[in-house]
């Protein structure tokens, strides 16, 4: 019997630069509480001007989740936050009732022609806390659990594996783990989580007995544990946690349990009654559909 409930292609989406996106998908619209997902990159940037850089645009009604594995993007926020995310850490934003931030490609990054490569998620609030206050919160990679086995490292980002927790707060149970094999090296992903998917960002591995190829994402069938062999050298994801409260809307860069509240966050972006992002002059219009 199969461990692998489903298999989500990536699709190549242009947001200034090269992004493979997996959630939301036909096949999945969320697993446990993450409803968006892109791997960006790797994309090298222009020496000079702003290619590649996000101006500011809003969110509400989610926590955006940002790991990076090279590169680095400068991070400025609504609440004046200013903070540089380089690979291993993580960076947690909580949108809530609303908050405006951007992404630009700091200089160094450019003149060294450094590519930038990394995994954006967003993650649905509970209904209970959509229009929470705004928050920020920076964890380097230091103060990241770890747990190393035979050919395996395993680093926690967010929630809880492998007998570890993340000091990253969080609303539901959650599990957000890098993971990077030798080749023929394996673990065993636990059934403790609801749902769970896999990752495949490079190389190939296989996954409950199947071989999945980079670029796939494999939601698993619940409540059994999942072997996991790397064909080659490979980097997971390993994603998932308590599925979510309720069914979500998603327009553009918001969030919500009721569309009317998503109405209301475009009438607001368009009408410029989101707090702006400190030293900032420029922002992304609202789309026209």
């Amino acid at each position: 019997m199969t461990q692998i409930r489903t298999r989500i292609a990536s699709r190549i989406r242009d947001i200034g630069f090269p992004v493979r996106r997996l959630l939301p998908a036909f096949e999945a619209r969320s697993v446990g509480p993450f409803v968006f997902l892109d791997h960006m990159g790797p994309a090298g940037f222009a020496r000079t001007g702003t290619e590649g850089d996000v101006r500011p645009h809003p969110h509400i009604g989610l926590a955006t989740v940002t790991y990076l594995f090279s590169g680095a993007f400068m991070h400025r926020d609504s609440l004046g936050t200013v903070q540089r995310i380089e690979p291993g850490a993580i960076n947690w934003m909580t949108a809530g009732r609303g908050v405006v931030h951007s992404e630009r490609i700091p200089a160094d990054v450019r003149a060294r022609g450094e590519a930038v490569e990394g995994i954006q998620m967003w993650v649905a609030l509970p209904q209970a806390h959509e229009d929470d206050a705004p928050g920020f919160w920076h964890h380097p990679a230091g103060t990241l659990p770890t747990l190393t086995l035979p050919g395996v490292a395993l680093r926690v980002l967010v929630g809880d594996a492998f007998g570890l927790t993340s000091p990253v707060r969080t609303y539901d149970r959650t599990l957000f783990v890098a993971a990077e094999l030798e080749a023929d090296a394996t673990f065993t992903l636990p059934a403790g989580h609801p749902e769970r998917a896999v990752y495949v960002v490079s190389g190939c591995a296989t996954v409950g007995g199947e071989r999945v190829e980079a670029g796939t994402l494999v939601v698993l069938e619940p409540g059994t544990d999942v072997p996991v062999r790397a064909d080659t050298a490979a980097r997971l994801m390993l994603v998932g946690g308590d599925p979510l409260d309720g069914p979500r809307y998603m327009w553009w860069n918001f969030v919500s349990s009721s569309r009317a509240r998503i109405e209301q966050a475009k009438a607001d972006w368009k009408a410029d009654r989101f707090e702006p992002v400190p030293g900032e002059s420029e922002w992304i219009p609202l789309p026209e559909k």
